[in-house]
C-alpha cells in the first residue's frame, strides 16, 4: 500500500478542532431557525449553474447536509426528510473541492453523528471531473451526492422499494435546495451523469446506486 494515503490521514488529525478523534470530522451544529421564511426561499428558488471561485465554509456544508438527510428527531432517528418504514435507504456523500477547513476529497456523511467519514483522499484534477457533462458539475465549490442501497428496503416493500426510494431522494433533494436559498447559496439539480463514472469517483460500494448530484456554491456577482 502507498504511503500517500497514510501520511494524508496523519495530516488530517493535526489539521485542527474540526477532525474529531474517533467516527470521523464532526461538523459544526445545523442551526434550526433562521431569518428568512419558508415563503421567501421557495419564492426565489432557482436552478444555479453558475459559481464564483469562493469555498464554501464547514458550517454551510454541513447545514446542507443535515437539511437533506440530518437527523431531527434523535429518540427515534427520524430524519429531515421522509422515508418509507423510516428504512433510509439512501447514503450521502460529499465531493468537497472548496470547502474552509477541509481537505479535498469524497466523505460519506453520517446522519447519526453529523460527522463526515473520509472516503477517498484526491488531489490534482477535480474530483467529479468527467462524471457529467455539464461542466459545472466538476467546478462547483462542493457537490453532494445521494446514492441508494436497496437491500433493507427490497425486504419490506418488494417492488415498490426503488419507487419509495426515488421519491425520497427528491424529498431530500428539495430540501437541499431550499436550504442552499436560505443560505443565500445557488445549488442545481443534476440526474445526467454516468452511473459507472460516478461510482468509482465516489469510491461507492457495491450495493450501491447513485441517484443525484447536487452541487452548491456562491452565486457570481
Amino acid at each position: 500500500m502507498s504511503r500517500a494515503p497514510i501520511l494524508f490521514l496523519a495530516c488530517l488529525v493535526l489539521a485542527g478542532p474540526a477532525w474529531a478523534q474517533k467516527g470521523g470530522i464532526k461538523l459544526p451544529p445545523p442551526a434550526v431557525s433562521g431569518k428568512t421564511s419558508a415563503e421567501e426561499v421557495i419564492h426565489k428558488r432557482r436552478s444555479v449553474r453558475e459559481f464564483s471561485d469562493a469555498p464554501l465554509t464547514l458550517a454551510e456544508a454541513g447545514q446542507l447536509l443535515w437539511a437533506a438527510q440530518g437527523v431531527t428527531e434523535k429518540t427515534r432517528g427520524f430524519r429531515s426528510a421522509p422515508s418509507a418504514g423510516a428504512i433510509y435507504p439512501l447514503r450521502t456523500y460529499l465531493a468537497a473541492e472548496r470547502v474552509s477547513g477541509l481537505p479535498r476529497g469524497i466523505y460519506l456523511y453520517s446522519p447519526s453523528k453529523h460527522s463526515l467519514i473520509l472516503v477517498k483522499a484526491e488531489g490534482g484534477a477535480p474530483l467529479l471531473e468527467g462524471v457529467a457533462s455539464q461542466g459545472f458539475v466538476a467546478a462547483a465549490p462542493l457537490s453532494v451526492i445521494l446514492a441508494a442501497d436497496h437491500t433493507a428496503i427490497k425486504k419490506r416493500y418488494k417492488e415498490r422499494a426503488e419507487r419509495y426510494t426515488n421519491m425520497e431522494a427528491g424529498h431530500a433533494a428539495q430540501n437541499f435546495h431550499l436550504q442552499a436559498e436560505a443560505l443565500g447559496l445557488g445549488s442545481v439539480a443534476v440526474g445526467s451523469f454516468s452511473d459507472a463514472a460516478l461510482h468509482r469517483a465516489a469510491a461507492m460500494t457495491a450495493g450501491e446506486v447513485p441517484l443525484y448530484i447536487l452541487p452548491a456554491g456562491r452565486k457570481p456577482r
